[in-house]
């Protein structure tokens, strides 16, 4: 009995020996062995996101996009930029050319058949054709096609036909995008 009123007697005396000797939160890291902190030991809600490296905490999902923001102020004016087209033709149904630019000929190659050469390398570009008048009016139920001029890399054939297939003389409109 005498030795567990001996320990009782030294136990508190080294707890309030304790307390007077070290004052409140002098125990810092410095003082703590590895695997002396465990979960067990912490109070549930004592830590923050802040008490953590980043990437330590898993993320949560997203959350729903928020409402967009007021629209910012109109930039600048940009300087105008080139023409769609600088390449085109309105041809007549002889092979003439109507008007155009950037043309250097055209030519009425048989029934329905054309070319329209330009003055530049054309033969990577885009195409557009239309039956059109080169005036006024609307040539009626008439069709065109369009291809790359064979063996001339500056040329354009455009071939002109009826609703039935045949090849028939028509004034186009042609339109070339590079």
């Amino acid at each position: 009995m005498a030795a567990l009123a001996l320990f009782v007697a030294l136990g508190g005396t080294s707890v309030a020996a304790v307390s007077v000797v070290l004052p409140r939160n002098s125990v810092g890291t410095a003082q703590l062995r590895n695997g002396a902190v465990t979960a067990a030991k912490i109070r549930r809600g004592s830590l923050l996101a802040s008490s953590f490296r980043h990437g330590q905490l898993p993320q949560g999902p997203a959350g729903p996009a928020g409402p967009a923001g007021p629209a910012g102020p109109a930039g600048p004016a940009g300087s105008a930029g080139a023409g769609a087209s600088a390449l085109w033709a309105v041809v007549n149904a002889s092979g003439s050319i109507a008007r155009s630019s950037g043309t250097t000929s055209a030519g009425h190659l048989g029934a329905g058949d054309y070319e329209v050469i330009f003055n530049k390398d054309v033969s990577k570009c885009v195409y557009i054709a239309s039956v059109g008048s080169a005036t006024t009016g609307t040539p009626g139920a008439l069709f065109a096609s369009v291809g790359s001029r064979d063996k001339n890399t500056d040329g354009v054939e455009v071939t002109t036909f009826n609703a039935a297939g045949a090849a028939t003389d028509a004034a186009f409109h042609l339109a070339v995008f590079c």
